[in-house]
């Protein structure tokens, strides 16, 4: 008996929706990291982009916990001497809502060639609406072990 090694022309790849409303960042992030990664199927291979595709709508009604509205800061440098740059989480939620959602996504998977493969299947969108209607994605609530 064998293992079974996944081989890229075997994947077969989903589309999900989650509506952010009312999700807490974090565990909203490390549940669509988990699906872009392919953690969620039975034939989960670490070397190979096997997740599904996320859509997120309604990505300005996420909640955040505790203090982080007032205390929670990004940063990004420009490389020039003085060049440091820091945005409040509450400013950026309302300019960029869906940057606070890839950026926490991306903290959570590989880092590399495979992680940008993988932020790349999330899709996301202000408000209800999404262009991706034609590839009929099934509710995020769906897969069993998503809890809100």
């Amino acid at each position: 008996m064998t293992t079974y090694a996944l081989k890229a022309k075997d994947i077969d790849r989903q589309w999900y929706v989650a509506d952010a409303s009312d999700w807490v960042l974090g565990r909203l992030a490390s549940n669509i990291a988990a699906v872009l990664r392919g953690k969620h199927k039975t034939l989960f291979s670490p070397n190979l982009d096997n997740g599904d595709f996320v859509i997120v709508v309604n990505c300005e009604k996420v909640r955040l916990t505790g203090r982080k509205p007032e205390q929670k800061v990004y940063y990004r440098h420009s490389g020039y001497p003085g060049g440091l740059r820091e945005i409040p989480i509450s400013e950026m939620l309302d300019k960029y809502p869906d940057r606070v959602i890839r950026r926490a996504v991306k903290g959570m998977l590989p880092k590399g060639a495979l992680g940008r493969q993988m932020l790349q299947k999330l899709k996301i969108f202000k408000g209800p609406e999404h262009r991706h209607q034609a590839q009929q994605p099934k509710p995020f609530s769906e897969l069993a072990w998503v809890r809100n």
